[in-house]
């Protein structure tokens, strides 16, 4: 029996969708829910529904028993994603779970110094929790999503530009999707206990690149420009944007800058048999205009 946690979120549907399209029997799918209510879709798919939630610990004793393999989706709550995933990996010791798979993060920086250590901390500190369980694990190093760059661009990206300080270091983005089907991938085939593997693309590539690649996708030149963080900083709290995503979105162009998702070292084209979706191809499918 399969248990997917955070099973009403992005990565958690398209999860679940992988298993049932390679074969796997709903009876077989258990998704993690905190609101049943926001569960309706995957009930018509026949998955088994348990509510539980990450501050309970009771709930997801109860939600864990009979399980052999889960898949802990990282929590959305960054403040306090370290303690509620204490709970979900003591629980499902408790209850006796097999092999726990975790979707971490790509990184090289791991001390406090890192532009996102308000990110990449809590999840070094739940890899070394797992870790220390005893639990046959599988951690996910996942890169940054390319699903994640019109959101960085803006929603007026094609008229203004792109206005962000990543400067000319690359990364190895990669879907969203083909994350969580290399997870698919994972939890239904063995050999896969007590092993990191990276996550990321086969290409590198610069956010100017990506850039220069929009253009292409929508037939017009795209602007860019890469300010200092200080100035982004400030452009975008004059521009009214909420503190809180100013600092998420500065930190990680900090993050891309400094090197922290460039890598040569991945699994995910091995996990996946084939190559990963480029940024070209992300590109073409999000903006490319509609017929």
């Amino acid at each position: 029996m399969i248990l997917v946690t955070g099973a009403t979120g992005h990565f958690g549907k398209s999860t679940i969708d992988f298993l049932l399209k390679k074969g796997i029997s709903s009876t077989n799918i258990v998704a993690l829910v905190r609101d049943e209510a926001k569960a309706g879709d995957l009930k018509a798919k026949g998955i088994t529904i348990r509510t539980g939630d990450y501050h309970n610990y009771d709930s997801l004793i109860n939600a864990f028993e009979g399980i052999n393999k889960l898949l802990l989706v990282s929590s959305s709550d960054i403040t306090d994603r370290t303690r509620q995933q204490q709970n979900v990996v003591s629980a499902a010791k408790e209850a006796g779970v097999k092999h726990i798979l975790y979707t971490s993060t790509e990184r090289k920086n791991e001390t406090a110094t890192s532009p996102i250590h308000f990110v990449t901390g809590s999840h070094i500190e739940t890899e070394n929790i797992i870790k220390a369980s005893g639990i046959p694990y599988t951690i996910f190093r996942n890169n940054l999503y390319l699903d994640m760059l019109p959101i960085f661009f803006g929603q007026q990206v094609l008229e203004k530009g792109v206005f962000l300080p990543t400067g000319e270091t690359s990364a190895a983005f990669s879907t969203r999707d083909d994350m969580a089907e290399a997870a698919a991938n994972v939890l239904i085939s063995d050999g896969h206990e007590n092993k990191d593997y990276g996550i990321s693309n086969t290409e590198n590539v610069s956010v100017p690149e990506i850039v220069k690649s929009l253009g292409e996708v929508v037939g017009k030149e795209i602007g860019y420009v890469s300010p200092t963080s200080e100035l982004f900083i400030e452009t975008m709290t004059k521009a009214g944007v909420p503190e809180q995503f100013v600092g998420m979105f500065a930190g990680f162009s900090e993050a891309i800058r400094q090197g922290e998702f460039e890598t040569f070292n991945t699994d995910l084209e091995m996990l996946l048999g084939r190559k990963p979706v480029s940024a070209k191809e992300f590109l073409t499918g999000f903006y490319a205009p509609k017929n």
